[in-house]
């Protein structure tokens, strides 16, 4: 079995719909593919309707949190999706988002860039506002020769001239909420630049409802890789891969990294049964 558990669509940063994601899938010869749109789930009826009989669509989504000021991922599967306090809190993460690409659209513009909001508005098309929909808008406006260009200092990385923090849920929260939905919850690339998570730190989310870490990314290195597998057996965690698909923003690939196996039939075990 071929298993990515870490997938984006235009619902969020991606830049395929639901529809096409799945498509692609078919295409790269995936068995499983996890939906992990960031804070929302709104892509995953468009998607499981595509996915027919011959592809397994996990229902998923990519939660945005906190540890310690910085921003980090906490990835999020098969949890109910009317638990009011996750959909609650989801929905404040969402509508902070279009009040930060506001404040940083007129940061761009204060620069000197020729951006507006309805460009980015038009560039999102009602996805969860991100980053990468700025991104595209200041390459179009020729600020930047492409949107990778645009996660500098000089722009939108975190702490440029462009950049404006969000409201995100603390990461150790993030956790319980998505174990109190009945889900299963797995740390998104935590040796990705910028997203560090310390080893005690995932030693202490462990005993606290962590289920897994993603050890299979492509911003792990064989070395890290290693590290991530021995502190996950060492702490009885799963392992999983994905390739953080975000259609022709990254280029990965879908199915570039994925999931043993066995891994994900642990994940499917962890997974609390919806009424």
């Amino acid at each position: 079995m071929r298993i990515d558990l870490h997938v984006h669509s235009n619902a969020s940063d991606g830049t395929d719909d639901p529809a096409e994601v799945v498509r692609r899938a078919r295409a790269a010869g995936l068995d499983v593919m996890a939906l992990t749109d960031h804070d929302t789930q709104a892509g995953v009826p468009s998607a499981l309707s595509a996915a027919g009989d011959d592809l397994t669509l996990v229902p998923g989504l990519e939660l945005s949190c906190l540890l310690d000021g910085r921003s980090v991922h906490l990835l999020g599967y098969l949890f109910d999706p009317d638990d009011a306090e996750l959909r609650a809190e989801t929905a404040q993460i969402r509508d902070d988002r279009t009040y930060r690409a506001k404040a940083m659209v007129a940061k761009a513009r204060e620069l000197g860039a020729d951006v507006s909001w309805d460009q980015v508005a038009a560039i999102a098309d009602g996805a969860v506002i991100g980053r990468p929909h700025i991104a595209r808008a200041l390459a179009a406006a020729g600020a930047v020769q492409t949107p990778a260009d645009a996660f500098t200092a000089d722009w939108i990385a975190d702490g440029g001239r462009a950049y404006v923090d969000r409201y995100a849920v603390d990461l150790a929260r993030g956790v319980s909420l998505v174990r109190a939905a009945g889900g299963v919850t797995v740390l998104a690339h935590p040796r990705s630049p910028g997203y560090e998570i310390p080893d005690e730190v995932i030693a202490a989310l462990a005993h606290a409802g962590l289920c897994g870490i993603e050890v299979f990314h492509p911003d792990h290195d064989l070395k890290e890789r290693a590290r991530l597998s021995d502190l996950a057996k060492s702490l009885g965690l799963i392992t999983t891969g994905g390739s953080d698909d975000h259609g022709s923003f990254n280029n990965h690939g879908l199915g570039v990294e994925t999931t043993p196996p066995e891994e994900y039939e642990l994940l499917l075990a962890l997974a609390r049964p919806q009424p």
